[in-house]
């Protein structure tokens, strides 16, 4: 019998989510889990039929984000916070393999354990823990292989069955919503204030939006920006927040954005990349150039691109991230 090697998906037309059927765990109520592993190998971890499922009772780690507080003494007494720091995360998740014989056992368990252990190697990095609810609704978080897949050398086992208590270490503590959120702003048909009679021109793409994030926690969005444009100036309303990208700055003397050119822009790690990979980071007003983030709600934002036309164009993409799954 081969190895499982192919991605594991469960056919559309069964009716359940790609981690089978939804059952109770611990923190966050029933749901689906399905781990991803760095080759986009989808391996299901709530269907006792691929032949391994999770032992619901021993799971955790799936609740709110651990932080560590740093308070100062109060001279009227107790302390105040001055600092809170979210931690890395370790998740439990114990899982039960069987076959129908030693060799098939063997199989799945070696190829599970590959599966896990490969987000330790350097070229290939985290897996993704996913957990979905029955209404649709899905969140992920990337994980690394700590340890704890090894047999429980209880009586029996390892001829046919066994089971792993697996930790999975996050270094970013939040979950998040695999699908991006996105908001658009393009600048409209270009008019003639006098032609035949006077008109507005729409330009969006200069001024003022509300951007929502539905997430428990901050997030750091990448901005793509699509010419013309000569400058480039993206302002956070509520916290003061601002960067412009001179796309003639001395550092990069490309000239103004052409029509259909664009520059990515990205917050969190700061990145600024021309489309065929030049790096622009220079071209940011430092050392006044904050990259802000979206804070949960509402964020009232303005989109400013000097020499724009009817091509000019401002995608910011985000993905929301919350506190628990």
């Amino acid at each position: 019998m081969p190895i499982i090697a192919a991605p594991v998906v469960i056919p559309p037309d069964t009716g359940e989510p790609p981690g089978g059927t939804p059952v109770p765990l611990p923190e966050i109520g029933y749901a689906t889990a399905t781990y991803i592993d760095p080759s986009g190998t989808v391996w299901p971890l709530t269907d006792e039929a691929a032949g391994w499922f999770t032992l619901a009772d021993g799971v955790s780690g799936l609740g709110a984000t651990p932080y560590e507080l740093t308070s100062d003494p109060h001279p009227r007494g107790g302390a105040r916070l001055r600092h809170v720091q979210p931690q890395p995360r370790t998740i439990v998740w114990p899982l039960f393999v069987q076959g129908k014989d030693h060799t098939e056992f063997l199989q799945r368990w070696r190829a599970l354990a590959t599966a896990f252990t490969r987000t330790l190697r350097r070229q290939e990095g985290p897996g993704l823990l996913e957990i979905a609810r029955p209404d649709g609704t899905r969140r992920q978080i990337r994980v690394y292989y700590q340890d704890g897949f090894e047999g429980q050398a209880k009586r029996g086992y390892y001829r046919d069955a066994d089971s792993a208590v697996i930790s999975l270490w996050c270094e970013d503590p939040y979950w998040f919503d695999p699908a991006p959120w996105t908001v658009t702003r393009e600048t409209g048909t270009l008019s003639s204030f006098f032609t035949p009679y006077p008109t507005v021109s729409s330009s969006q793409v200069l001024g003022a939006t509300t951007v929502h994030n539905p997430g428990d926690v901050d997030v750091w969005p990448t901005w793509v920006v699509t010419g013309p444009a000569s400058s480039i100036t993206f302002t956070h309303a509520g916290t003061g927040e601002a960067f412009t990208l001179d796309p003639d700055a001395p550092a990069i003397g490309h000239g103004s954005l052409l029509a259909g050119e664009k520059v990515t822009i990205s917050t969190d790690p700061p990145r600024v990349r021309f489309e065929n990979g030049d790096n622009w980071i220079g071209g940011l007003d430092w050392p006044a150039a904050t990259l802000w983030g979206l804070e949960p709600g509402d964020n009232e934002v303005t989109f400013a691109l000097s020499g724009s036309g009817p091509e000019s164009s401002v995608n910011l993409t985000f993905n929301a991230r919350y506190e628990t799954a």
